[in-house]
């Protein structure tokens, strides 16, 4: 029985690395620093920049830190989780922030139109970076509310100029979209919250100024405005009365029921703002429970008493700023009121 030849051995003989496998290896921050340090050599001149970036490409990975680059390109340094730029590295080693990006470019068109310039020629280069830039601008814009006007202003600029020459498409914009859907649904989920915790306080009858309290923590771990805040309270303290079904019972009944409420109503109505969304949403559920027709200003001068409501919001709601809802009877019912306080004034 034949045995098997042994196989050829290359022993001795010195492997030619192939080309692409010849780039230095490199972790982020050495990366980053790599880059600053190049891009801080050539002081501002944007013709230097391009040969350095084209020429960089053949030994630093840009494919595997293409958004560490886009970061640098964009922001003069590598961007942390909303839009700050990182302050971590050894800065002994040298700067780890470059002026020569998008936002510390001249605000003109003419200033950022260099930039359209490196990205495009970046991009002829080494193309499998152009989905890279279109992911960074989208993330980018994404932190846009973290920005000063004046990135936010450049960020717009160069952005156009990149839609116009086809460079990335109007996708970007989608991080827009959702941090407001995803702001919208936060809200909204935080609104339910405080009201079920309100609604908790009233059931057991607790302290006003416990319920002031509490809803004062929960504005603030929910991060919610005053003017939102405002509009729950009236919603949930009209929501724990069973109400007449006698039209002529509810006035003396919405009243008394309303009277060791107003220094509530009072904690959340410390901005005019505030006070106008009350005064609209009590128009509201007048008109959207009947029943409540006729007691529309019976409440605004309950709350004018109580301190809930100033006169310039009540002038401002019956001038400009009523909702269309019942708009002409509660007018109607106001114009005595709106009378006697502008007299007043006088």
């Amino acid at each position: 029985m034949s045995q098997k030849q042994p196989k050829p051995s290359l022993t001795g003989v010195r492997i030619k690395a192939r080309k692409r496998d010849e780039k230095e290896k490199f972790d982020p921050s050495t990366f980053r620093d790599a880059i600053i340090t190049g891009l801080n050599e050539c002081e501002s001149d944007f013709e230097q920049v391009e040969r350095y970036l084209d020429g960089a490409g053949g030994k630093l990975d840009y494919r595997r830190y293409a958004e560490t680059l886009f970061d640098i390109l964009f922001a003069g340094g590598v961007l942390a989780p909303g839009g700050t730029l990182q302050d971590e590295g050894d800065k002994s080693k040298g700067s780890i922030y470059t002026n020569i990006c998008v936002f510390e470019t001249e605000e003109s068109h003419e200033g950022l139109r260099a930039f359209l310039q490196i990205f495009n020629k970046l991009l002829r280069r080494y193309l499998y970076l152009k989905k890279s830039l279109e992911e960074e601008t989208t993330k980018v814009i994404g932190f846009i509310k973290n920005f000063t006007e004046s990135q936010r202003k450049k960020l717009a600029i160069i952005t156009g100029h990149l839609l116009a020459n086809g460079i990335v498409t109007p996708a970007v914009f989608t991080s827009l979209y959702t941090n407001d859907i995803l702001r919208h649904r936060q809200v909204a989920v935080s609104k339910k919250k405080l009201q079920k915790n309100l609604q908790e306080n009233i059931e057991k009858g607790s302290n006003i100024k416990d319920i002031i309290s509490n809803i004062k923590e929960d504005m603030k771990s929910f991060s919610l405005k005053e003017h939102n805040v405002v509009v729950i309270v009236w919603d949930t303290v009209m929501g724990a009365m069973e109400w007449s079904k006698k039209e002529d019972l509810i006035a003396e009944q919405s009243l008394r029921h309303l009277r060791p409420y107003t220094p509530l109503f009072e904690a959340f109505t410390t901005k005019g703002r505030s006070e106008l969304t009350l005064i609209i949403r009590v128009q509201d559920f007048c008109y959207d429970n009947m029943n409540f027709l006729k007691v529309f200003h019976k409440i605004v001068l309950r709350f004018y008493k109580a301190d809930v409501l100033s006169e310039d919001t009540i002038l401002k709601w019956y001038n400009e700023a009523h909702s269309s809802k019942g708009k002409s009877v509660f007018l109607q019912q106001m114009k005595d009121m709106v009378e006697w306080l502008k007299n007043a004034e006088e």
